[in-house]
C-alpha cells in the first residue's frame, strides 16, 4: 500500500511539473525532433548536396576550360641564344600563355554524365526522404510502446489497489471466521503478484522510454513527457482499394522513387561505358608570348616591345582512337551492364515489398478495428464478471481462486484492448503514408 501511495505521489508530481514546464510531447513532435536531430538523416542530407555538386560539375563539362600561366628562367654559363648558338652568357627568359580547350565529341559520355547527375540528384532527395520516413516510423513505434507501458502502469496500480483492498477485507473476514487462512494466503499471493506486475511494467516503461530517446537523439538526463491522448474513439476505417494505394505508392513513394532513380543512373552509367569505345574529338586555342634578356648584351628591346612582337596564336583539333587499354573498357562495360541488371531486379524486389506492405498493413488495420470492437465487449463482460465474483466472494459464495482468475481475465482483456488500439493507430498511420499523407506535419 505504501508503494502505491509513493507511485501516486510521484505521478502527481510529474503531472504538476509537466503543466508547469508546458513540455507535452505529441507523436508529431517526437517524430519531427527525431528527424531534425538524427545523424543518419544529416548524412543523407549531405550526400544529397554532393549529388547537387556533381550535377553542377557535369554541366560544367560542356563548357571550355581556360587556363593561363607564366614562367621565368634565369640561365648562367653556356646557354642557347635566340640565334640558336651557344654562348657563355647569363640571361633571363620569361614566357606567357593563355589557352582554351573544348571537347567536341566523346561518344555521348558528357550528355549521359549530365543526365546521370540529374537522376542522382533526384535519387539523393528520395533517399533523404526515405531515411526521414524510416526514422519517423521507428519513432512512432517506440512512442506507442511508451504509451502502452505508461497506461499499463496505471492499470497495474488500479489492480494492486483493488487486490490490497481485497486483502484487508479478507483479513477482517478471517477475524470474523468467514474466511480461512488459505483464503488470506491466496489473496496475499495475488497482492504480491500484482506488485511484481507493477514493477515489471515500470521496468518496461523505462526501457521503452530509453529506446525512444535514443531514436530521437534526445538527452538521456532530461525528462520526456508524452501526450497520452493519442488514442481515438472511432476505429472503423473506410473501405479502400489496395490497388489504388499501390498505384500511387509506385509513382510517389520515396522507396520506390529511390529504386527507380537507381536503375536510371545505372543505365546512364552503362551508356557512358559504351561511349568509351568511340573516338574523341577536341579543339584548343591560345596565345603565347615571351621576353628574353641577356645580361651581357646591351640595347635589348624593352619588355613591352618584345611581348607585342613575339605574341603568337594557335588553333588546333585533335582526334584520338582508343585501341587497347588492357581490357579496361571491356571490363567496365561488363560491370556496368551487370549493375544495370542488378538495379532492375532491385526495383522489382522493392515494388513487391511495397505492395506486400500495403496489403499487410491494410489487413492489419481492418483486423485491429474489428478486434477492438470485440475486445471492448470482452472488457465490459470481464468487468461485470469480476464485480459479480467479488460480491459473491464477499458473501462467501466464491473462493479466492475464483476471484484471482476473474481479476486476471479482466487485466488480460484490458491489456489486449490497449495494445490493439495502439497498433490500430500505427497501421492506420502507415496506410495513410502509402497514400501520400506525410508522417510528420511540419510546423
Amino acid at each position: 500500500m505504501k508503494k502505491i501511495i509513493v507511485i501516486t505521489i510521484l505521478l502527481a508530481g510529474n503531472i504538476l511539473h509537466l503543466f508547469a514546464q508546458e513540455q507535452i510531447w505529441s507523436l508529431n513532435d517526437c517524430m519531427l525532433y527525431a528527424v531534425e536531430n538524427s545523424p543518419r538523416v544529416k548524412q543523407k542530407i549531405y550526400q544529397a548536396d554532393n549529388y547537387v555538386a556533381d550535377e553542377l560539375s557535369a554541366l560544367g563539362a560542356f563548357l571550355p576550360s581556360i587556363g593561363a600561366g607564366t614562367n621565368a628562367e634565369f640561365s648562367y654559363g653556356r646557354s642557347l641564344t635566340e640565334d640558336n648558338t651557344y654562348q657563355n652568357v647569363s640571361s633571363l627568359y620569361n614566357s606567357y600563355y593563355m589557352q582554351a580547350s573544348l571537347s567536341l565529341f566523346t561518344g555521348g559520355q558528357l550528355i549521359n554524365q549530365w543526365k546521370q547527375a540529374q537522376v542522382n540528384r533526384k535519387m539523393g532527395k528520395s533517399e533523404e526522404q526515405l531515411a526521414k520516413d524510416e526514422l519517423a516510423m521507428n519513432t512512432m513505434q517506440a512512442y506507442m510502446d511508451v504509451i502502452y507501458h505508461q497506461e499499463m502502469i496505471r492499470i497495474a496500480i488500479e489492480k494492486l489497489e483493488e487486490s490490497s483492498r481485497n486483502l484487508i477485507q479478507t483479513q477482517r473476514m478471517e477475524d470474523l471466521g468467514l474466511k480461512s487462512k488459505a483464503d488470506v494466503a491466496q489473496i496475499e499471493a495475488q497482492v504480491a503478484g500484482d506488485d511484481y506486475f507493477l514493477t515489471q511494467q515500470e521496468n518496461l516503461y523505462n526501457t521503452s522510454l530509453l529506446k525512444l530517446k535514443e531514436l530521437m537523439n534526445y538527452p538521456y538526463d532530461e525528462p520526456l513527457y508524452l501526450d497520452t491522448t493519442v488514442m481515438r474513439d472511432h476505429y472503423l476505417p473506410e473501405p479502400e482499394s489496395v490497388e489504388e494505394i499501390y498505384e500511387y505508392a509506385e509513382e510517389f513513394n520515396p522507396q520506390a522513387l529511390a529504386a527507380k532513380y537507381q536503375l536510371k543512373s545505372s543505365q546512364y552509367q552503362y551508356r557512358m561505358a559504351k561511349g568509351r569505345f568511340f573516338p574523341t574529338i577536341s579543339m584548343s586555342a591560345g596565345v603565347t608570348s615571351n621576353y628574353y634578356k641577356p645580361f651581357s648584351t646591351p640595347g635589348v628591346d624593352p619588355f613591352h616591345d618584345q611581348f607585342k612582337n613575339k605574341m603568337g596564336e594557335y588553333f588546333s583539333f585533335s582526334l584520338s582512337f582508343p585501341l587497347f587499354d588492357r581490357f579496361g573498357r571491356f571490363t567496365n562495360l561488363r560491370k556496368s551492364r551487370n549493375n544495370m541488371r542488378i538495379a532492375a531486379e532491385h526495383q522489382t524486389e522493392i515494388l513487391r515489398q511495397i505492395q506486400n506492405a500495403i496489403e499487410q498493413n491494410v489487413l492489419d488495420r481492418n483486423g485491429y478495428a474489428k478486434e477492438i470492437v470485440q475486445m471492448e465487449k470482452q472488457v465490459k463482460a470481464n468487468d461485470m464478471a469480476y464485480q459479480l465474483t467479488l460480491r459473491k466472494y464477499e458473501e462467501g459464495l466464491m473462493s479466492s481462486l475464483d476471484l484471482q482468475t476473474s481479476s486476471y481475465n479482466l487485466l488480460q482483456s484490458r491489456s489486449n484492448l490497449l495494445q490493439r488500439r495502439l497498433m490500430y493507430l500505427i497501421k492506420d498511420k502507415v496506410v495513410d503514408y502509402y497514400k501520400g499523407i506525410p508522417l510528420i506535419e511540419n510546423k
